[in-house]
């Protein structure tokens, strides 16, 4: 972009990306992440794998956010420039707060996303929007949502093998255009050296013990009986309960990252950095929320199977799926409370199911999937949406209200980012939102991770328990291979 276009844009706009291209066929996001994030405080990767095959066209990478939104329930800090304030608020209104009274300039010839609010929201923020549920257990971790406001992107763009370079600058009245778009210029020519010239070395990971041995069988076997007394009861229809594992280690998580999106490819892939330290790697395959333009769509995921040894089998396995009569019911179910959940913010007549019941396949395993949406009515805010749709059912149940206050109850552990959500609201207002699944989260030279099971009216606890323990087995062989990464790679 040159200095003509950018005044051109600045007549009609607040905000302006200004972008540089270059090659990136000798560069992955990977290692283009691990050279940048060196260089700042808090970062992130974000990137993406479409059905069973393909990368997603984009990955984005972003280093040192101008500000840093942190809640724990109704204390809000923010950090700005090392300057720390703290006041009591709401983290929802506050993100809307944000991204407000922004003009973007939108180009065709760069990605949509550029840049915004890119973080987590743990699931005890649900009390913030619901306040009958209520969690009277001690929370050990220091925040239940981190976000950070990223208006420089390192875009990887996978079909033209190129990496857009993007700095949004911020057009004020007495701004001098001049100044500011050098001033971005050399931002884009510092991020562009690090990719080209620096090297970088990854430490090793290690593993220092597990929690794996740690689960209770006996003790959970109970709960899942108690959920179907509840919903013999005709309290809830279904339960999600879920066990948190964990493990002490050492090294360099990237390496983590690396494994989990080889073993676990996924729509959403992310591995977010905090400025303390804490830190967020997650393979999700199920989005909880995405709005564009407007528009917004679930897609409710119930009913696994493993993929098969070959087509034959897979294909018989993707039938068994379609005609088991357990599974389908949970679907249908969680498709009706994605309808209930948009129908709140839509416009009427609006919700439409556009998808029922289709076959997504993964490297590992097949899923059914629907997909709903609907479009916004004119006085809902995006992240009115969010609300709306947030804690997902698929890690909750339902009804949601009462589920949560039973997972309160039966749980009586603090969830934090597991069953939350990971994803960006960017400065036009559009967001992308996942559920925080198959992700682990560290704290304190300590990694943790969580599973859950669906519990409904004929659930067998044993069955549930080894759910559990599969999904969980998962996360382990992730962590298990991550020691060991780089043995026979030949470096």
């Amino acid at each position: 972009m040159n200095i003509e276009r950018f005044k051109e844009l600045a007549a009609s706009f607040n905000l302006i990306p200004v972008y540089e291209i270059i090659t990136a066929d000798l560069l992955t996001p990977v290692l283009a992440y691990a050279k940048l994030r060196k260089k700042g405080t808090q970062s992130f990767l974000l990137e993406s794998v479409q059905g069973s095959l393909s990368m997603a066209r984009y990955s984005f990478i972003g280093i040192n956010p101008e500000k840093i939104l942190l809640n724990k329930k109704t204390t809000i800090n923010e950090i700005n420039n090392n300057n720390s304030s703290e006041y009591v608020g709401n983290i929802f209104e506050r993100l809307k707060e944000e991204t407000d009274n922004i003009r973007q300039a939108h180009l065709p010839e760069i990605p949509e996303f550029t840049g915004g609010l890119v973080g987590f929201l743990g699931y005890e923020n649900i009390s913030l929007i619901e306040p009958v549920v209520k969690f009277n257990y001690q929370q050990k971790f220091n925040y239940d949502s981190n976000f950070g406001l990223y208006k420089t992107i390192i875009a990887f763009d996978h079909y033209k093998h190129q990496i857009i370079l993007i700095t949004n600058v911020l057009v004020q009245t007495q701004s001098n255009l001049d100044l500011i778009y050098s001033e971005a210029k050399q931002n884009l020519k510092k991020f562009k050296s690090i990719l080209l010239n620096d090297s970088v070395s990854i430490d090793s990971f290690k593993m220092l013990n597990s929690s794996e041995a740690d689960f209770d069988t006996k003790y959970f076997y109970q709960l899942v009986e108690k959920s179907k007394e509840e919903i013999r009861a005709g309290e809830i229809f279904q339960i999600v309960l879920s066990k948190r594992f964990s493990s002490e280690f050492k090294g360099d998580l990237i390496n983590v990252y690396r494994a989990l999106r080889i073993i676990n490819p996924s729509p959403y892939m992310y591995f977010l950095e905090n400025a303390d330290g804490f830190s967020i790697l997650g393979t999700s395959p199920e989005d909880l929320l995405r709005i564009k333009n407007r528009k917004a769509t679930v897609l409710p995921i119930a009913g696994t199977r493993r993929r098969g040894k070959d087509e034959a089998e897979d294909l018989n396995l993707e039938e068994n799926l379609l005609n088991d009569p357990k599974e389908l019911a949970e679907h249908t179910m969680l498709v009706d409370l994605g309808r209930n959940d948009l129908g709140r913010v839509c416009k009427y007549g609006s919700v439409k199911v556009s998808e029922f019941m289709k076959i997504q396949k993964y490297s590992h395993v097949m899923h059914i999937v629907s997909k709903v949406e609907g479009e916004l009515r004119d006085d809902v805010h995006p992240i009115d949406a969010l609300k709306s749709c947030f804690p997902a059912g698929t890690v909750s149940g339902a009804p949601k209200i009462r589920a949560m206050q039973l997972i309160s109850e039966f749980e009586n552990e603090e969830r934090n980012i597991y069953a939350g959500a990971v994803g960006y609201i960017d400065f036009s207002g559009n967001l992308d939102m996942c559920i925080a699944i198959r992700t682990l989260f560290a704290d304190d030279g300590k990694i943790y991770w969580q599973a859950g099971a669906g519990i409904v009216a004929d659930s067998v606890p044993e069955k549930e328990a080894l759910e559990i323990k599969n999904k969980s087995a998962v996360m382990l062989n992730a962590l298990k291979y991550a020691e060991v990464i780089d043995e026979n790679s030949g470096n």
